[in-house]
């Protein structure tokens, strides 16, 4: 793969700061304690790692409520840290991504501050501001993301000001060409610094509709939860106006002209829009917007075979240009060892078959980290709890807490298994000390070394880095697709149950088959055995 195409099949390797590794012992994880563990990133045989928002926030959003873009939290380190880590890593052949949060500040930003005093000031028209309704209620309808409405009043200047997360979250006007120039100069910043490219949060919610229309109600059997609960008012609208507008394309199109200025730069967008796989694919078509879409269409509750291979196919029948990226887990959803677990309870080898999977697919790959340990949600108490989100719905939905307690990494009898030696801002769950980094590398059947194997054996497979995918349909509970590259031609099957299940395979069409220790798929007399959860790869 030349320089500028390396991002294809690459395994990108998500560390949520906060909670990776704590090397200053504040109970926060940091950028040193990434850079200390930096090997055992090395060791898992991924080609990036993409880090969530470390930069100057009041962390009413832990970090997605940016008061600096140039500027490293003290909680997280320095500058200096940073390009510590990024030598580090390239000595070690990783790239690093960083979070760019475009669409939204911390109200405690510099502009924002200026901005809410008056109506006539330098950075008066930076947010979207608009005036009350005649009987003082908000300028329309729409709902924010994290409960409520998306307009909150603002007495200094008697206007509303729009924010789609949280209060503290106000939205950027993208119409002011001066805003997108300064956004482009802070994301430049970070070019020279020498970051390897962006996974862009929220991409789409950079343009609002500028006419302010309403949002229509979507009826009840329409609602589905993408990232946030179904029974989250924001899932009763259409959301036609407050994001993913027309507007929107241009600005992908500057992201990637100055993208451009720094081969082998790469920009990652998450999507969630009414209906996420087209806007991926037009966010990345003609080779002159983004180089990957990311949405959290495999980031849901359902778990099935045709689930998955209409979610996919739909995406490769729409994006016919572009590159897409998979992920089954991150720091805003429950953990896939629990959400798809059929027991409830953590299965080893389901996540030896997910791990499989995930990276089998055509397109690039984000694993979060624990992924690869196979942790379940934790548990975490109300009192416990840090996320506005989960506060806010509790006990409906109890946020993204479960997700981001800190990672195990020494025996089960180390108080906070090795992540710091004071209280952490998370609770480490009891369940997850079990699961720890070094119990489980001396476990030649874990999850974890059987993700080392699998991702080794992987990077010698240019058909799965590089191949077209083809599906084949198949009965519940078996996925099954073919991946082909020029002569190459490799039969992808999974049993996503936990039953042996059996399946007709004529032999005449497998050449061989590669049968990894953890793969436990057996091929006799045209009948192909899959024991729960197996692989089964082969040559056509």
């Amino acid at each position: 793969m030349t320089q500028k195409q390396w991002y294809k099949g690459a395994v990108i390797y998500q560390v949520y700061p906060r909670s990776f590794q704590d090397s200053n012992n504040d109970g926060i994880g940091d950028l040193r304690g990434i850079i200390s563990r930096i090997d055992y990133i090395k060791s898992l045989g991924v080609d990036a790692i993409w880090i969530s928002p470390f930069f100057k926030s009041p962390m009413k959003d832990f970090g997605y409520d940016i008061s600096d873009y140039r500027d490293i939290d003290p909680l997280f380190g320095d500058l200096n840290d940073f390009d510590e880590l990024i030598s580090q890593a390239h000595t070690r052949n990783i790239k690093i991504i960083i979070d760019q949060v475009l669409s939204h500040t911390s109200d405690q930003h510099q502009w924002f501050t200026d901005s809410r005093e008056n109506q006539n000031n330098s950075k008066a028209d930076w947010y979207v501001w608009a005036d009350a309704k005649d009987d003082g209620t908000a300028p329309n309808n729409w709902l924010s993301i994290f409960g409520g409405g998306a307009w909150q009043w603002e007495p200094r200047r008697g206007q509303y000001y729009l924010h789609n997360f949280l209060t503290e979250q106000p939205d950027l006007n993208f119409h002011n060409p001066d805003v997108r120039k300064a956004v482009l100069d802070n994301v430049e910043f970070w070019l020279k610094k020498g970051v390897d490219g962006f996974r862009l949060d929220a991409i789409n919610f950079c343009y609002h509709d500028a006419q302010l229309r309403d949002n229509p109600a979507k009826p009840k059997d329409k609602r589905q939860g993408r990232g946030f609960s179904e029974d989250n008012p924001y899932a009763f609208q259409y959301h036609y106006y407050n994001n993913t507008q027309p507007e929107n394309i241009e600005f992908m199109q500057d992201i990637r002209t100055l993208l451009n200025k720094y081969p082998g730069t790469v920009s990652l967008g998450e999507i969630s829009s009414e209906d996420s796989l087209a806007t991926m694919a037009q966010y990345t078509q003609g080779g002159d917007k983004l180089h990957m879409g990311y949405s959290f269409e495999l980031l849901t509750n359902d778990y099935s075979s045709e689930y998955i291979r209409t979610t996919v196919q739909t995406l490769e029948q729409r994006m016919t240009e572009g590159w897409p990226c998979w992920a089954f887990s991150n720091h805003d959803v429950e953990r896939v060892a629990s959400r798809w677990s059929e027991s409830g309870e953590v299965n080893p080898q389901q996540c030896k078959m997910l791990t499989a999977l995930l990276a089998s697919l055509r397109g690039s790959v984000c694993m979060y980290q624990g992924e690869e340990l196979g942790l379940g949600e934790a548990s975490v108490a109300y009192e416990d709890l840090q996320d506005p989100y989960g506060i806010t719905f509790w006990p409906n939905f109890k946020g993204r807490d479960g997700c981001r307690t800190p990672m195990p990494w020494d025996l089960a009898d180390s108080s906070h298994a090795g992540f710091s030696e004071v209280k952490p801002w998370l609770p480490v769950d009891n369940a997850h000390k079990q699961q720890s980094v070094a119990i489980q590398t001396k476990d030649n059947d874990s999850i974890l070394n059987a993700y080392r194997e699998f991702m080794a054996w992987r990077k010698g497979q240019t058909v799965l880095l590089e191949g077209d995918i083809e599906f084949i349909e198949t009965p519940e509970p078996v996925l099954a697709f073919y991946r082909t590259l020029e002569s190459q031609k490799v039969l992808c099957m999974f049993n996503l149950s936990s039953k042996q299940t059996s399946i007709d395979m004529p032999t005449s069409i497998v050449k061989e088959y590669n049968e990894l220790s953890h793969h436990k798929a057996k091929l006799s007399q045209d009948i192909l055995t899959f024991e729960p959860y197996a692989c089964f790869y082969a040559q056509c």
